[in-house]
């Protein structure tokens, strides 16, 4: 018995009976003890927590202070009832298999943590986190999950790291991580994870605060290279894609060589895993062993290269690994240091750090450094600045010229060939439909600063000439009309028939419109 000299006091079963035990072992819980003290005794069992209205620590567990861990306690579902206080939950290694919505009935409005790894966990409900929302820490990791569901982490606006490694995930929905703005921390590596969850990281609106992001070991085949060297090297610094059966080619060799020369920790930490498969033969090789090597001969690009030309506006980022520094200053490749917001002249400090170059000037080309002071390190950063020497409407102005040119000499050889070919017919010039044609070797009918013919021809096919009679009125010379025509003589034998009488009124002087008669 307790109250007898020499007896052992039983030893309490659980955490739970810490309190009371001292207070016997004390002695003022014998039987001897005065009744005064009594109400003592029950103060001090309110004073716990375990020994509250808020609830009892559950068989199998351990309970200390407002810690709940129930590892491996061969629990095949979630202890009831929890106490309302719990703030850090632990049901690893277990055989809770299913997560339904019941499994908290009452609302956990200080758990922070909760802790189920390693139960053979396939099925999560969409309504399991609504009475714990307030939950910064869950583990999920070593499961059998398999869909990541619509909505699925909806209610828990306040998390901030996340476990899905080493599940059998296969499929994620888009909206499963919505609602999580101060997530910093993702792990889902170590599942099947075809696609690269790209909108997880489009524009930074989805997860804002997200600091690392582990897609290791997992099946991709191919990455958004451009996407990802756009992403900031702070969130590049800590994006881990070893292990992944990638194709191996030359963008994916200048991603990572770049972050090999910024001595990013997801690089430098696993540069032997970092491996993809050659498209010839299917045997892996290490990403960073691609350069220079056949069939694919790949060359390291120059970092943050810029090109603009004279008059431009540009904007020269620091892209440091070191998250939300604020401490840092530009040095121009004359030596001037830009360090306030604002700057001088055509140099200008943005309140994000960056440095904004108006008016571009031929001078202005060059090497720019950023230094950067963190806490534990400091970074400088190096952009290089090409200017052209011209503006960059120059081009388009030359283009517009040559343009022109083209088009001018394409219209006039069009003009010179309707002037050629497509000339009015001059049916002034026409004779009667009777009337020979004239010798060609009666020269003096011909005038000599005239190019009109002087002798019309009738009777050809194709002329657009027409025919008159004898005794019709038609055109003389110089488009002036005259009554009848010169009648015809009869034709002629003998030595000389070649030889026909000349018509007085085709022959007309070079510097008068008087016929002259020979």
């Amino acid at each position: 018995m307790p109250g007898v000299v020499g007896m052992p006091v039983p030893r309490p079963q659980h955490p739970c009976d810490t309190v009371g035990h001292s207070v016997a072992m004390a002695g003022f819980g014998g039987p001897g003890a005065p009744l005064p003290l009594m109400p003592l005794l029950l103060a001090l069992a309110l004073l716990s927590p375990w020994g509250s209205a808020g609830g009892s620590c559950p068989p199998r567990c351990v309970c200390a202070s407002n810690i709940l861990s129930c590892s491996q306690a061969v629990l095949s579902s979630v202890p009831a009832p929890l106490p309302r206080f719990t703030a850090v939950l632990d049901l690893s290694h277990n055989n809770v298999s299913r997560l339904r919505a019941d499994w908290a009935p009452v609302r956990l409005a200080h758990l922070h943590a909760l802790l189920l790894s390693h139960n053979g966990l396939s099925f999560v409900s969409t309504e399991a986190f609504a009475h714990v929302p307030h939950l910064r820490h869950l583990d999920l990791s070593s499961n059998r999950l398999r869909v990541l569901e619509e909505n699925l982490f909806s209610d828990l606006a306040e998390l901030e790291v996340l476990l899905l490694y080493n599940n059998e995930i296969s499929a994620v929905d888009r909206t499963a991580f919505d609602n999580l703005s101060r997530l910093r921390k993702l792990y889902l590596g170590q599942n099947r994870i075809a696609r690269f969850p790209l909108e997880l990281l489009r524009d930074g609106s989805r997860l804002p605060q997200l600091a690392l992001l582990d897609l290791s070991a997992n099946r991709l085949r191919s990455l958004p290279i451009g996407e990802l060297q756009a992403l900031p090297a702070w969130l590049r610094d800590r994006l881990y894609l070893h292990g992944n059966p990638l194709a191996c080619d030359c963008p994916l060799f200048q991603l990572v060589a770049r972050g090999r020369r910024r001595r990013l920790s997801a690089v430098m930490d696993f540069q032997e895993e970092l491996r993809c498969l050659l498209p010839t033969t299917q045997a892996h090789v290490g990403i960073l062993a691609l350069a220079g090597r056949q069939p694919l001969n790949c060359s390291e690009a120059r970092e943050a290269v810029l090109e603009a030309h004279l008059g431009d506006t540009i904007t020269l980022s620091c892209d440091t690994r070191l998250r939300g520094v604020r401490n840092r200053h530009w040095v121009t490749p004359g030596g001037e240091r830009v360090l306030e917001e604002g700057g001088n002249g055509s140099a200008a400090l943005l309140a994000n750090g960056s440095l904004q170059l108006r008016a571009l000037r031929p001078e202005d080309a060059g090497t720019y450094a950023c230094w950067v002071a963190g806490p534990l390190l400091n970074e400088t950063l190096y952009v290089e600045l090409l200017v052209h020497n011209f503006t960059l409407h120059g081009p388009h102005d030359t283009l517009n010229t040559a343009y022109t040119t083209l088009v001018g000499c394409i219209l006039s050889v069009v003009l010179v060939l309707i002037y050629l070919y497509l000339t009015p017919c001059r049916c002034c010039c026409c004779r009667g439909a009777d009337k020979p044609p004239a010798p060609r070797d009666d020269s003096i009918n011909s005038s000599v600063l005239s190019t009109t013919p002087n002798h019309a021809t009738a009777g050809v096919p194709g002329e657009p000439c027409r025919s008159h009679s004898a005794s019709a009125a038609g055109p003389g010379q110089n488009g002036r009309f005259k009554v009848g025509g010169t009648p015809q003589p009869p034709p002629r034998h003998g030595p000389k028939a070649q030889r026909k009488v000349s018509d007085p009124d085709s022959v007309s002087s070079v510097f008068s419109d008087t016929p002259i008669v020979v």
